[in-house]
């Protein structure tokens, strides 16, 4: 990330002083899909891409913000019917009131900002925004009053309260914890997190993006959580303590079969299996066994591929060839229907799979898939 640009473009459009740059890195998740919402496991990594913001308060109770990227400036107040029309302003404006409602007296700023989060990778820019605002509030003007697990809180109520997306806590959570060289698990129920170490030294993480998104995504995804919640009504009749697919085993599933649609079956079939591969992939990361995590992401995706399906034609696609190419695991990453696969690759079959993998696609779908290499970064902070 370009921090010099970041600032000379901040010079440029407001008075000609400098304030505080802060960043924000986008996340993966290396496994863990459509968990969350079951009481499960996650297992993201914030990454080397992100968004940096420059802010300096400016005396009024107005905040002038600047997109680098889009060109396009936007002013607003601090009250809630001051909310800005550009969707990209919402972001910033539902950070403020947010942290005035936690009791942060914000005031009027300045700000430019610009990222390097590919869009629509599902590598998570907006997260990636709001924790960059929410951890310079916090410092700016809170006195850092606000802890970390908090400010990834103000991230997702942001999205919840002023975007529309009814989101899960895991992407605001990696851009706020991630730690260089470690991977995080978050228990979705308790919310309780370890690291653990992630240095895959012989090996790479690159995504594959299809460059696809295929339409009816959140009616699709609404429709899974329903076949979940289905699934935990019949077994909760002899397991009256179950709460989540995450306190199921497949023998309890099982017993609930005759009850359920074999459509319900399957999909909770792959979440209750699901939550146990993020498991024994944090083992296998403990050992440096990579070979194993790279198994259990292929697991990952024919799961998500034939028991959620949630996958598409091109995902599969890519999947296929990384097999075909020899690589250790991949997988669609994200909640499906497009997006990327996330592929840990040895480094001396890198050149091969994208090069291969990348004429492949193109002879199929008449595109290439773009390609972007990640490495395990720090999370929220203060640049200068």
């Amino acid at each position: 990330m370009d921090t010099e640009y970041v600032r000379s473009r901040f010079i440029k459009h407001f008075d000609g002083t400098t304030g505080f740059l802060y960043a924000s890195p986008g996340r993966i998740n290396l496994i863990g899909e459509h968990t969350d919402y079951n009481g499960g496991f996650v297992f993201p990594g914030a990454v080397d891409k992100g968004m940096i913001a420059e802010i300096k308060p400016n005396g009024t109770d107005k905040v002038r913000a600047y997109s680098i990227d889009l060109k396009d400036y936007v002013e607003f107040g601090l009250n809630e019917e001051d909310a800005p029309r550009a969707s990209w302003a919402r972001y910033i404006f539902g950070v403020c009131r947010e942290m005035i409602k936690r009791g942060v007296d914000v005031k009027g700023f300045n700000t430019a900002f610009a990222g390097d989060v590919p869009l629509g990778a599902g590598m998570s820019s907006s997260a990636a925004l709001e924790s960059t605002y929410a951890f310079a509030l916090n410092e700016l003007f809170g006195d850092n009053k606000i802890d970390k697990f908090e400010l990834a809180k103000v991230g997702q109520a942001t999205e919840h309260n002023y975007c529309g997306v009814n989101c899960g806590i895991m992407d605001q959570f990696a851009s706020v914890f991630g730690k260089a060289g470690s991977l995080i698990r978050l228990d979705c129920r308790s919310l309780e997190y370890q690291y653990f170490p992630f240095h895959p030294e012989g090996y790479r993480l690159v995504l594959m993006d299809s460059v696809v998104k295929h339409e009816l995504a959140s009616s699709a995804y609404n429709k899974r959580r329903q076949s979940c919640e289905a699934a935990v009504a019949a077994i909760q009749k002899k397991h009256p303590h179950v709460e989540f697919l995450r306190d199921c085993t497949m023998e309890m599933l099982e017993e609930a079969k005759a009850e359920i649609s074999a459509e319900d079956y399957m999909r909770a079939e792959y979440v209750i299996e699901e939550i146990q591969r993020v498991l024994d992939v944090c083992d296998a990361l403990e050992k440096d066994d990579y070979e194993t995590v790279g198994k259990k992401m292929y697991e990952t995706h024919h799961g998500m591929s034939k028991l959620y399906e949630v996958s598409c034609e091109e995902l599969d696609f890519l999947n296929d060839c990384a097999k075909e190419y020899g690589v250790t695991g991949s997988r669609v990453m994200g909640g499906g229907f497009g997006g990327c696969t996330i592929n840990l690759v040895k480094n001396e079959l890198y050149d091969n799979f994208v090069e291969k993998t990348k004429a492949a696609f193109k002879a199929k779908f008449g595109r290439s898939p773009k390609v972007y290499d990640v490495v395990i970064g720090d999370g929220s902070r203060r640049l200068e």
